[in-house]
């Protein structure tokens, strides 16, 4: 009896030593998988997925081999979009009276000469009375020193008669210079106008361009103060101010060509020129203003807004950049995609220096040579993030 136990203790302690054993092989498993997906989740982070796109899609993509090349040393100074004052007009009320005929809105574009407005006054309606009238006192003038004339000639009048109509003519003659000179100021010149001339003064645009203010209504009583009717300006030219700081002035002259950027316009440049740099130093801020004067295209400049002004002050060393068009910014990195074969492309962290130019200066992540998109990126943003959906 006591064999058969010491037989069965055994067999137990066997059973149970398998069972055991059984369930630690479970439980090394469990632990192992998740630590394999770990792994595959940190290897996949690392080297993000091929996209693979067909022939036509690729054919709206844009790959350019990079190569290292002169990055030219640049100066940015802050600036800001203004109108330029050589182009644009203030239009004064050239008399008192009451606008009339108000046409012109904020925004409108007009050319020269176009009318606006016009000013109905009391003061213009008398102002061509006596203009006519000064023409009638001229021709009697001259019928009577032509007539003192001939009877000075015929010894039928005295030499004080002769000068005394002489004189009366050239009083006559001035005061019709006076009277043409007046209304001409007011727009009126031709004796044509004058016949129908019905008391209203128009108002006509001193050049051609946008109306971006307006201050009077149809209506409304104005006098000849320095309150401006309405103000046109030029839009196609504009001006870009800045404050560059006293240690950069050696590097910056007068006809030096600029690069405007904006924020409203990622990417997009306009070309300028310096065309003035203050005679004086702000004591304050130990700064001195620089103007940039850049064409419009389309307006996309408005005044009032924030600028960059890229000044190119002389050539560096060689390195590698890539377009601004190839790189974006996702999770807080800056990524590229390169060509690794043709129509297959791999996501690439990068690291650059953060340039307003067309250009940036890659720092890591590329080597000269890379076959890197230039245009398409975003759509193989959409096939990836497709894909891995």
């Amino acid at each position: 009896m006591k064999g058969i136990s010491l037989w069965t203790c055994a067999a137990a302690i066997a059973v149970g030593s398998a069972a055991l054993s059984g369930c630690g092989g479970t439980t090394d498993a469990a632990t192992d998988a998740p630590r394999e997906s770990a792994v595959t989740s940190e290897r996949r982070d690392a080297e993000p997925p091929e996209v693979v796109v067909d022939s036509e899609m690729l054919g709206e993509i844009k790959v350019e081999v990079i190569t290292e090349r002169a990055v030219q040393r640049t100066l940015v100074v802050a600036g800001k979009v203004q109108f330029d004052e050589d182009r644009m007009a203030r239009v004064l009320a050239p008399l008192a009276g009451q606008v009339v005929d108000l046409r012109a809105k904020v925004g409108d574009a007009v050319e020269k000469g176009q009318a606006l407005c016009a000013i109905n006054s009391r003061e213009v309606t008398a102002a061509v009375g006596d203009h006519v009238e000064s023409h009638r006192d001229l021709d009697l003038a001259e019928k009577s020193a032509a007539m003192t004339q001939d009877l000075y000639d015929h010894q039928a009048s005295s030499k004080i008669a002769l000068q005394q109509a002489l004189n009366d003519l050239a009083k006559a003659r001035s005061r019709v210079a006076r009277t043409e000179q007046a209304l001409a100021v007011l727009g009126l010149r031709d004796e044509n106008d004058f016949a129908r001339f019905d008391g209203r003064v128009p108002i006509l645009s001193p050049l051609t361009g946008t109306i971006i203010e307006r201050k009077v209504t149809d209506g409304q009583f104005v006098q000849t103060d320095s309150m401006p009717l309405l103000t046109v300006a030029d839009l196609s030219s504009v001006w870009v101010m800045g404050d560059i700081f006293e240690r950069d002035l050696h590097v910056v002259t007068v006809g030096q060509v600029a690069t405007v950027t904006t924020t409203a316009y990622p990417g997009e440049q306009f070309r300028g020129r310096v065309d003035y740099i203050s005679a004086v130093i702000d004591p304050a801020t130990r700064t001195a203003k620089v103007r940039v004067s850049a064409p419009n295209r389309n307006g996309r400049l408005k005044p009032e807004m924030f600028a960059s002004i890229v000044l190119g002050v002389g050539e560096g060393e060689r390195e590698l950049t890539v377009p601004s068009g190839a790189a974006f910014t996702q999770d807080g990195r800056t990524w590229v995609y390169v060509s690794t074969q043709p129509g297959v492309f791999v996501r690439r962290a990068i690291e650059i220096v953060q340039d307003d130019g067309a250009e940036h200066r890659v720092l890591s992540g590329l080597r000269a040579g890379d076959r890197v998109v230039t245009a398409g990126a975003l759509l193989l943003r959409q096939e990836e993030e497709k894909r891995a959906g």
